[in-house]
């Protein structure tokens, strides 16, 4: 019987093939990209990890297991992560609430997104950077507003209020796109059976955003393990974690192997988590677009002092992010922070003369990944999430792999992978956008498969019934319905192609380097002040170019899409 069905499926997946070549073109062109940039580094640096002298050996995986130091970072590794993937997207899913459901005017609501976007579109340095500046022990806060002398900043409070901040806005994306999608018209029915405002949010607005609130634990979960930068600075030696013994493992005491195994270690909390969200999102349905038509009511979510209270809260936590990137601009126009107060504008000559290649090299390969990320995102997505055929679930893991990776032990198996013949890649730019792609592609899969988990199928099956062919059924109708997915995937490829570290800090060279390095290097020799004009001029590039993305795609939205007003896709 089993035989029966393989070959069934088989038979299924040749025929789909034979009637929609676009989609048989399409596998075939992702499954090299994934076999060449996913699929064969990982399987260079597993050949690192568990051979030795070319044969199996398991000695160093459990030299490394044995230290005491090892485990307490594991243990650290998944508490942050776990904490961190809780209040993001508890976080995230109050500022989206607030922001679509309490019927908020558009300027009190684009406030709040510009506010939001900041933590984003920032180097990974950048909040621990002005934590150190507010709380440290001469911090603009604690020694200077509070008199505290002997303030200890570091530890996992920090680090997790840290990367919390930075990464909330990723769950605030993909939560506003969720919540925005959901048809009003069924909390009204659910009112007019009698239902109280709090029922028909557990009830029914609440299962409605499971889709976006297991894409966003994943994903914010994968991001603090993964990140090595804020704990670098903030955990200091009372709170080690993996990504930072991995880096330091192998930047600091040239230990590829040791550096491989602590990173390979992250793997396992990682791939739980993604299966767990397969299967949480995947046993339930949450269609709510339908193509119907109904008329559109206000939301009803709240009353008005709640919708108030809410306001005011999103107010305040705005107020005080935008806090930390005036005092970031401050730092960056005076001589040293916290020791000479003069006005200068030397970290801004300094950034535009020394820095100027690193400039332009992180712009190209900025907009390069962008345009390949965002394509790649959406079209995974939407072959994975809506089409049939053989191997389509272990594309969408394929796929998902890389950005489950720890960026060190990418950024380590792209440059042994394409060190030599054929595909001799280092000291080139494509290096760096392909990892980028390959690693951050991920936000546009997941934004684009958890949109589309709200579109009913009839919608493309009447196209199709009308003797549309998929290509043209993509282009016309699911293109529309899943702008914002595509919108997510563009800007937040370029975002993080700005501003990532942990993985292209093994591939720069001296023809292409980034920003990122750049402000790394500077922090390392304490040249604060060059370290905040580099980020201040990285949020500003960010900021504008987003915005430039935002109104393009405004433009060229067609008839029956979400509509499309800035960065998060509504």
């Amino acid at each position: 019987m089993p035989v029966i069905m393989r070959k069934s499926k088989t038979l299924d997946t040749v025929g789909n093939f034979i009637k929609d070549p676009a989609l048989l073109l399409s596998v075939v062109v992702i499954w090299i990209f994934l076999i060449l940039f996913v699929v064969i580094p990982i399987m260079k640096i597993l050949s690192i990890t568990f051979t030795e002298g070319g044969h199996f050996n398991l000695s160093g995986f459990g030299e490394i297991l044995k230290k005491r130091y090892t485990l307490i970072s594991a243990r650290n590794s998944i508490l942050l992560g776990t904490l961190v993937g809780l209040c993001g997207t508890a976080l995230g899913f109050f500022f989206a609430f607030t922001s679509v459901r309490t019927n908020l005017p558009k300027w009190w609501s684009r406030f709040l997104d510009w506010a939001i976007i900041l933590p984003l579109i920032s180097p990974p340095f950048t909040m621990a950077i002005t934590v150190l500046f507010s709380f440290g022990p001469r911090g603009l806060i604690t020694y200077n507003l509070l008199g505290l002398e002997h303030s200890n900043v570091y530890g996992m409070w920090s680090t997790l209020f840290a990367e919390t901040i930075t990464y909330f806005p990723v769950s605030y994306i993909t939560l506003k796109g969720i919540l925005a999608g959901i048809d009003p018209t069924v909390e009204d029915m659910a009112f007019s059976l009698g239902s109280s405002r709090w029922e028909v949010f557990y009830k029914v607005t609440l299962p409605l955003s499971t889709p976006g609130l297991a894409n966003s634990f994943l994903l914010l979960f994968a991001a603090s393990l993964a990140d090595f930068a804020t704990p670098l600075i903030l955990a200091g030696n009372s709170f080690p974690v993996l990504p930072t013994e991995a880096f330091l493992q192998i930047t600091g005491l040239f230990d590829l192997k040791g550096g491989a195994i602590l990173s390979f270690i992250l793997l396992i909390p990682s791939f739980a988590v993604f299966f767990l969200q397969r299967y949480w999102v995947g046993r339930k349905n949450y269609v709510t677009i339908t193509g119907m038509s109904g008329s559109q009511t206000k939301f009803k979510s709240v009353g008005n002092k709640t919708r108030y209270f809410f306001l005011l809260v999103c107010l305040l936590a705005a107020v005080f992010i935008l806090y930390f990137y005036v005092l970031l601009l401050y730092a960056s126009l005076i001589e040293a922070f916290g020791a000479n107060n003069r006005f200068t504008l030397n970290h801004y000559k300094m950034i535009f003369t020394s820095g100027k290649d690193a400039i332009k090299d992180t712009l190209f390969i900025a907009f390069s990944g962008m345009l390949l990320g965002g394509l790649f995102g959406v079209v995974v997505g939407y072959i994975t999430a809506k089409k049939k055929y053989f191997s389509r679930k272990l594309m969408e893991l394929m796929a998902m792999i890389n950005y489950s990776l720890p960026g060190t032990i990418v950024g380590i198996a792209f440059l042994i992978t394409f060190n030599s013949r054929p595909l001799l890649l280092t000291g080139t730019a494509l290096i760096i956008i392909l990892c980028n792609v390959s690693k951050y592609g991920a936000y546009g899969i997941r934004s684009t498969v958890a949109i589309l988990h709200q579109i009913h199928p009839g919608i493309e099956e009447a196209s199709q019934s009308l003797g549309a062919n998929s290509l043209s059924t993509f282009r016309r109708i699911t293109i529309p319905l899943v702008l914002p997915g595509l919108f997510s995937g563009l800007g937040i490829v370029f975002i993080r192609s700005m501003t990532a570290i942990s993985a292209t800090i093994f591939l720069v060279s001296l023809n292409w380097t980034l920003i990122t390095v750049r402000i790394l290097e500077n922090m390392t020799e304490l040249h604060l002040g060059v370290s905040a004009a580099f980020s201040v001029l990285v949020v500003v590039i960010v900021f504008a170019v987003t915005t430039g993305i935002s109104f393009c795609l405004k433009m060229v939205r067609q008839p029956g899409g979400m509509k499309i007003t800035s960065l998060f896709g509504s």
